[in-house]
């Protein structure tokens, strides 16, 4: 049974670990949200991979403070800066945090790793078996469950009420008018769709050679075909370009994240090989598709069944299979658009 954490006296300095890529971010938005609701006046702080440092000013309603996380050895997602280790640390344990609370993983290195940031209490996920710091704060990890969910069963374990499992993904003035300087700079169109063909391993870069294929069965129906991605990704964009009968517009390494959210924000549809691009058209309300080959699917779903689908098998499939698996959820999209 847990310990509420809301019961007096209230944590009113409380960090959060969880380093992880943006669409993990994204995804424990949710959590984030219903704990700046029960807690409105606490100082809450994420460690976080570098980049972060954007995400909590962009979500500063529910976030106040950043540390940057050297990493650790032994924790996927990031690299370690061990030179950098005991300096973090001894700054974590200066912190007073009342309550630290690990949404890193299921627990196997994070939990003793959290352990020692000498917070008053503790709080966050823990495997059978396995070390965890107090059995009254920590939950035995969901694995079955979407992602968003298995952050908001934490938070309903410590007697959060939740405040809803919709994404979102706020927006500044100044990236509408980024937005508007990209459209004019690139001759973008008014309606056009987003396909982003990278992705961060081997296993799922095998869908790569078919997007050109997707891409000009899509612009065969008019759309303005927008290749998207970073730096590392405008090569093999190019080649899809080259590949296609159809113009294409590649702003792969064109933009920035924020510029990428905005973009993907005004699309018809977004066709995706990444889950953090998937999860900010979730947090956007664009209508996607998402096209694994090694993740689980169902990780990654939301509540917003109607506008996004996935394709579990997707690495089986030809080219052909795969554009007509496209065109297929493209049209339930816009019926359920219009």
């Amino acid at each position: 049974m847990s310990t509420n954490i809301l019961s007096q006296p209230g944590p009113e300095n409380i960090v959060i670990l969880r380093a992880l890529p943006l669409g993990d971010l994204l995804s424990s938005v949710p959590a984030f949200r219903a704990l700046r609701a029960a807690l409105p006046d606490a100082l809450i702080t994420l460690v976080g991979l570098p980049f972060a440092a954007k995400f909590v000013k962009r979500f500063s309603a529910y976030l106040d403070h950043f540390i940057s996380f050297p990493g650790f050895p032994g924790l996927s997602g990031e690299d370690s800066d061990i030179a950098r280790f005991p300096e973090f640390l001894t700054y974590m344990q200066k912190s007073n945090f009342d309550l630290a609370i690990q949404m890193q993983n299921s627990g196997e290195i994070a939990n003793s790793l959290v352990r020692l940031w000498g917070a008053k209490r503790y709080a966050g996920f823990y495997t059978p078996g396995e070390y965890c710091p107090d059995k009254n704060r920590f939950l035995p990890y969901p694995r079955y469950e979407a992602e968003v969910w298995r952050h908001l069963r934490l938070v309903e374990f410590l007697g959060i009420p939740l405040q809803g499992d919709h994404l979102e993904y706020p927006f500044f003035e100044n990236d509408w008018e980024e937005f508007r300087q990209l459209k004019e700079r690139f001759d973008l169109a008014n309606e056009y769709v987003c396909i982003y063909p990278g992705a961060a391993s081997s296993e799922r870069q095998s869908l790569a050679t078919h997007f050109s294929t997707v891409a000009d069965g899509l612009a065969s129906h008019g759309d303005q075909i927008v290749l998207i991605g970073n730096e590392q990704d405008a090569g093999l964009t190019t080649a899809i370009a080259k590949k296609m009968k159809a113009q294409s517009l590649n702003l792969a390494g064109q933009t920035s994240l924020e510029q990428l959210a905005v973009l993907i924000s005004q699309a018809r549809f977004v066709v995706s090989n990444d889950a953090d691009i998937s999860q900010i058209a979730l947090s956007v309300n664009t209508s996607s598709i998402d096209l694994f080959t090694v993740s689980d699917p169902y990780r990654w779903a939301s509540q917003a069944r109607k506008t996004y689908k996935t394709a579990r098998q997707s690495g089986s499939l030809t080219p052909k299979e795969m554009l007509d698996y496209v065109e297929t959820h493209l049209k339930e999209a816009r019926a359920h658009v219009s």
